[in-house]
Parts: C-alpha cells; sequence; structure tokens
C-alpha cells in the first residue's frame, strides 16, 4: 500500500506552487475580512465567474462592512437576484450587523461560528485567509484533494472519517503560511484536482498522491450518489393593473424577501383546465382576489437542489379597484412595476413574467377556460 505523505511535505509544495500559479481574485487582492465573508458566502455552490460582477457590485454599493451593515434588507436582496440561494444573502447582512454590533469581524473561529449563517468552514476561511489564523477550511474542493493524496476510502462527510480530514487540514495549516495553505488547497481543487479530468501532471503533489498511485483518482472521494429532484407542479398567475403587477413578498424560508408573482404549489392539477381553475383557487387563498384566466402562458421549470418545479402560468384579471388579503402566505401583497431597480425578483419569478410577457403578444386563448366562481366554459 502507497504510503501517505507527511503534512510538512505537502505543505512545502503546496506553498510555492500556490504563489506561482495563484488565479488574480480581487477578494485575495485585497483579503480584508469583509471581502473575505462576502466572497466566501457568494462563492458557496457557485462559480466564481459568476460571483465576480456580483462582488464587484456590492462593493461598490457597500465598500466596508459597517455600509453592507446600515443597507436595508430588501437593497441587499435585489443587488444578489440572480445569484441563487438567497438565505445566503439574509445571512450575509445579519452576519454584517452582528459583526458590527460586537465591533467588527472577530480573528476567533468560535466567535466567527456564533454570527449568523457562518459555519465551520466559513469561520475557518475567514480565520485564516484574513487573519492568518492556522484553522482548517474544508469545502468540497479541500475534501477532494486531501481524500485523493491520502486515499481515503470511506466517505468523508460522515463521522469519524470526516473529523479525521479536517484533523488532516488542519495540521497542513500552519502558523505563518495559513492563509496560503488555505487558499491553496481550494486553487488546487478549482484548478487541477478537479471532479473530472484532473491534470495531475502539473499537481504539486503528483508523485505523493495515493490516488494517483493506485488508480483511485477517477472513484476519489467515495460520495454517495446524488438523489434526483423531486418533481413538483405548481400554477403561477400574472394580474396587471395598468403597467403594475400583483407581486407577493416571501417570507422567511425558500427565496424568502423575494417577490413574486402569485403563485403556489398544487396536486392533481395534470390538465389545462384543471391548472387554469387551480390558479383562480391560489388566487383566492394566497392574494384574496377573485380572478378569470385571459389565456395560458405555457410552463417553466425551475430547479431547485432537491426540487425540480413545472410551473404552469396564467395572465388572470380581476375587476377595477380590487383589494388584496389572503392568508398571511405572503409578508406583502402589492401592485407594483416589476421592472422598478429596487424590486428584488427570483430567478423564478423573472421566468414567470417573461413567459407571460411572450404570451401577451398571442391572441387570448382561453377566456371563458377558469372563472372566479369554479365554473368552467369553451375554450375560444
Amino acid at each position: 500500500m502507497t504510503a501517505v505523505a507527511d503534512a510538512a511535505d505537502l505543505r512545502d509544495r503546496l506553498v510555492p506552487w500556490y504563489r506561482r500559479v495563484a488565479r488574480s481574485l480581487p477578494w485575495r487582492d485585497a483579503p480584508s475580512p469583509y471581502h473575505v465573508l462576502l466572497s466566501e458566502l457568494m462563492l458557496q455552490q457557485t462559480r466564481v465567474e459568476t460571483v465576480l460582477p456580483y462582488f464587484a457590485r456590492f462593493t461598490r454599493r457597500w465598500p466596508t462592512l459597517e455600509a453592507l451593515a446600515a443597507a436595508d434588507l430588501d437593497d441587499v436582496l435585489h443587488a444578489w437576484a440572480g445569484l441563487g440561494y438567497y438565505r445566503r444573502a439574509r445571512a450575509l447582512h445579519a452576519a454584517a450587523q452582528a459583526a458590527v454590533a460586537a465591533g467588527g469581524l472577530p480573528s476567533d473561529p468560535a466567535a466567527l461560528q456564533a454570527l449568523p449563517g457562518v459555519g465551520p468552514y466559513t469561520a475557518g476561511a475567514i480565520a485564516s485567509i484574513a487573519f492568518g489564523v492556522p484553522a482548517p477550511a474544508v469545502d468540497g474542493n479541500v475534501e477532494r484533494v486531501v481524500c485523493r493524496v491520502d486515499g481515503r476510502q470511506d466517505d468523508p462527510r460522515k463521522g469519524p472519517a470526516r473529523r479525521a480530514l479536517t484533523a488532516r487540514v488542519a495540521a497542513l495549516t500552519a502558523p505563518g503560511v495559513a492563509s496560503e495553505v488555505t487558499q491553496g488547497l481550494m486553487e488546487l481543487g478549482a484548478t487541477v484536482c478537479t471532479p473530472r479530468s484532473p491534470r495531475c501532471g502539473s499537481c504539486p503533489w503528483t508523485d505523493v498522491c495515493v490516488a494517483r498511485a493506485e488508480g483511485l483518482v477517477d472513484v476519489l472521494p467515495r460520495l454517495p450518489a446524488r438523489k434526483a429532484p423531486v418533481a413538483v407542479r405548481g400554477v403561477a398567475g400574472v394580474l396587471r393593473a395598468g403597467d403594475t403587477l400583483l407581486l407577493g413578498r416571501r417570507p422567511e424560508g425558500l427565496l424568502g424577501g423575494l417577490w413574486e408573482p402569485v403563485m403556489d404549489e398544487v396536486t392533481d392539477a395534470d390538465a389545462e383546465g384543471d391548472a387554469a381553475a387551480a390558479v383562480v383557487e391560489v388566487y383566492a387563498r394566497r392574494a384574496g382576489v377573485a380572478v378569470d384566466v385571459v389565456r395560458n402562458a405555457g410552463r417553466v421549470v425551475h430547479v431547485f437542489t432537491h426540487r425540480r418545479l413545472t410551473l404552469d402560468v396564467f395572465e388572470v384579471r380581476a375587476d377595477p379597484g380590487t383589494r388584496v388579503g389572503g392568508d398571511g402566505s405572503y409578508d406583502a401583497l402589492a401592485f407594483v412595476d416589476a421592472h422598478a431597480p429596487d424590486v428584488a425578483l427570483s430567478k423564478l419569478a423573472r421566468k414567470v413574467l417573461d413567459a407571460a410577457d411572450g404570451a401577451r403578444r398571442q391572441p387570448p386563448l382561453l377566456d371563458g377556460l377558469a372563472h372566479r366562481d369554479g365554473a368552467g366554459g369553451d375554450a375560444g
């Protein structure tokens, strides 16, 4: 069996390699604690290329932690719109406020973990990158790199295997070079030791890598197979009043704080008429508005982490001066300009509105299909 390399030897190879090949990134070029916090939350499950314009936008608008803490959450969510996983934006804002109240971001990993939305990885990354504290930061890239170089066979995300892997990274992350080790491990996983087709010839550890020596590069780390997203059906209705649309703002939870046309998940709405009747019911329940269906605007599909949502989209109408209320599903309901710069819409909401805008260029097809009293009619 191939011997596992000494931590000091790995570190002595990794640090000069990182100094030589590190990509120039704004949070690396100016690694303030605020920049590291911002970048680490943005980079969770998101590619660097996607994050770059968002990072630039945030740091222009809110150049300091104090500025972000003082910002309105709706403004933060709007600036985040399109980046996905919106709980990260809420956590970022809450963490900034808590840190400012405490006098700034702490350097101690335990104190960092006490901030909203900051877990062990993010705390280790901030402590090591921004403050030089030798704290382990284990994300998916680091997990893969260490499992391969050591030839680790156990699922690295479970119990003792996770603790052993974290201890191994801690042994690598020495004082004086903690920032470079943490970023070097991330860089190695992101650019060389990739999930598929790794560039082993460019790796500083290629001759001491157990996985390479034993032909295990393509099978390590051993992770459980991802479950297929659960298929979910829903309906959405777009209600216009002049140049405004009725939008609801979601409460805390999935897409919390973002605005959307009135929508909901439904069951037993496979047929077009069933879906049209369902959107009438959804409007009455969630918005307190009696509507008729004007036209079918088609379907949109949106994939969340564990769910694949298929929405039937309809344009609907209501009597002028209609009042909104509903069952409290939304924090707020209002007729607003969906194109206003301060309205935070999710990607899902934008898909629904795009579908409705496209359908408006076609003649109405479903007048009378579904009415506020639930009675059906002929499609015309």
